[in-house]
């Protein structure tokens, strides 16, 4: 592959919803890119929003029930075709061994992680994902990020640690068991409809946020 182009990479990214969540060129150990040899660079590819939800519900329709991971599967389906038209190799958050998704990320763009984990991005406050990346053979033409304002930093009353009814966010981490037993109780049904009531506390980036919709389709996998 010669130099990649980042502009149709993006686009065939945005056809399906999907955009371009940085990159930059691995200095150090990287893992195979799609000739087998270490990799030379990497795009994040990932979510703002819920832009891919219409085009990922498109795809579902025409599915069978019975798949166990749909997203998932479908974010491996377009993000591969895309690989494969640009002479990448096409890498998942769910690959086993897992990637370190949460490194790239935070180097890729800057970022560094809310109280909930969840990186906290300048435009779209929480309500963003990362659902693949692109290795590839060759460096790319990409600036590293500038310094990223932390807006959790900014945020005096944190109510995204005072809106879950079992405290399952705290500075000792998450209480997964204590959130699955909520959520799958009677109480929990304004989280299983609507989403994580501390997720949708910040008051960042609330133009993104997730359609109830989507919540409760995150909301039902984390009940599996």
């Amino acid at each position: 592959m010669d130099d990649p182009d980042l502009f149709r990479i993006e686009a065939a990214l945005s056809a399906h919803g999907l955009i371009q969540r940085g990159g930059f060129n691995f200095a150090d150990a990287s893992p195979p890119g799609p000739s087998g040899r270490p990799a030379k660079s990497i795009l994040m590819v990932g979510q703002a929003g819920d832009a891919l939800w219409p085009h990922f519900l498109r795809w579902r329709e025409r599915q069978s029930e019975s798949i166990a991971n749909p997203l998932d599967t479908w974010c491996r389906e377009v993000i591969g075709a895309v690989a494969a038209c640009f002479g990448a190799r096409a890498v998942s958050p769910s690959d086993r061994p897992y990637l370190p998704f949460q490194q790239w990320a935070m180097r890729a763009e800057g970022l560094k992680p809310s109280p909930l984990g969840i990186l906290m991005h300048p435009e779209y406050g929480l309500w963003h994902a990362y659902r693949g990346a692109l290795l590839l053979d060759v460096e790319i033409p990409i600036q590293a990020p500038r310094e990223v304002i932390h807006l959790c930093d900014l945020c005096t009353g944190k109510p995204c640690l005072k809106s879950c009814p079992v405290d399952a966010y705290s500075p000792d981490g998450f209480a997964y068991q204590a959130c699955l037993g909520h959520v799958r109780a009677p109480k929990g049904e304004p989280c299983r409809t609507s989403g994580c009531l501390d997720r949708n506390a910040c008051p960042y980036g609330t133009a993104y946020r997730y359609a109830a919709a989507e919540q409760a389709f995150h909301m039902a996998a984390f009940m599996r």
